[in-house]
């Protein structure tokens, strides 16, 4: 009874988006003006539902308006609420026309340099009409916003492992693991057996410590009873160290799929260095208890037979 009385026959969308923007915007002025409707009208969509519920749902001070308690779990599930509605009509107009789709991806650098377009090759052959949205994003022990706001489909990109996350779901496609770099016409080039160690005097470039894809370097050289490095340039910057070290004396260590992905066959080259195996999964990396579109399941599907056809290849 009281989901007929209270919510099926009383609760509008157009309030609870009401309330979503006030609380975006922090006020009802700004929340106006986005919506194009009269502060009055905001005023009384939100007496309406704090008169609904029989709770104040925001407070209003000298700062702004934030939301009561009430109201955060409110707009919270009004984002799903919202979200999913989203998806429905996405779905409904990708059967009724498969090129009004679009899709909204994040990916980390070294993803973006070799993996993802060997992916957008072949999904874009299936799916010519289909637009990609791609983002830049950080996988990290602590950042997966956007998939949390709900501003991108899925993110695609190495994780930590164990991976805690208990609201995402990361399906791991393959293991990149990393291959020490140096220039075509480096001295090393030639070299036909090196040890990690025989480099400790080179000029390398390295990732910053403080990320993950630092801490697994100095595991690396942890693990190969090799002291870190001081590196000259420290950088996250993939491009930065495909030129630096195709044309400088720089050494560094890339994640293998950029290699095989990368187009650098004449200015890089893999040195005969055997590294401790780690752990480096890639992963789809998906919100729990969200719908994907038909879209976003065919983009999956990509990145599936991408990474099987990726694990038949060498490294140059």
């Amino acid at each position: 009874m009281q989901w007929a009385d209270r919510i099926g026959r009383r609760l509008k969308l157009r309030d609870l988006h009401i309330l979503l923007t006030v609380v975006e915007r922090g006020s009802m002025a700004k929340a106006a003006a986005e919506l194009a409707i009269s502060q009055p009208a905001v005023s009384k969509a939100i007496t309406d539902l704090e008169y609904m519920f029989g709770l104040r749902l925001l407070d209003r001070g000298r700062g702004g308006i934030e939301p009561t308690a009430y109201g955060h779990a409110l707009v919270a599930r009004g984002r799903v609420i919202f979200d999913e509605l989203k998806q429905g009509i996405d779905e409904v107009a990708f059967l009724a026309d498969p090129s009004a789709a679009e899709l909204h991806i994040g990916s980390t650098e070294s993803i973006a340099a070799g993996f993802l377009p060997a992916v957008i090759k072949d999904f874009s052959q299936e799916q010519p009409r289909v637009r990609l949205n791609v983002a830049q994003a950080v996988i990290s022990k602590l950042h997966y916003r956007e998939l949390r706001e709900r501003s991108i489909d899925l993110m695609l990109g190495r994780i930590p492992t164990p991976f805690k996350e208990a609201d995402l779901k990361a399906e791991v496609v393959y293991d990149d693991q990393v291959v020490v770099v140096a220039g075509r016409r480096s001295k090393w080039a030639r070299a036909r057996k090196l040890e990690l160690a025989d480099l400790s005097g080179e000029r390398w470039i390295l990732p910053p410590a403080d990320t993950m894809h630092g801490s697994l370097t100095t595991e690396l050289f942890g693990a190969s009873g090799t002291d870190l490095p001081r590196a000259p340039v420290t950088t996250l910057s993939i491009h930065l160290c495909c030129q630096l070290v195709a044309t400088t004396r720089f050494v560094t260590m890339l994640p293998a799929s950029i290699i095989r992905h990368g187009n650098h066959d004449r200015s890089l080259k893999v040195l005969p260095i055997r590294l401790p195996a780690q752990p480096r999964p890639v992963a789809i990396v998906t919100l729990k208890n969200r719908a994907l579109s038909p879209a976003a399941k065919l983009f999956i599907e990509s990145v599936r037979r991408t990474a099987r056809l990726d694990g038949k290849g060498s490294i140059p």
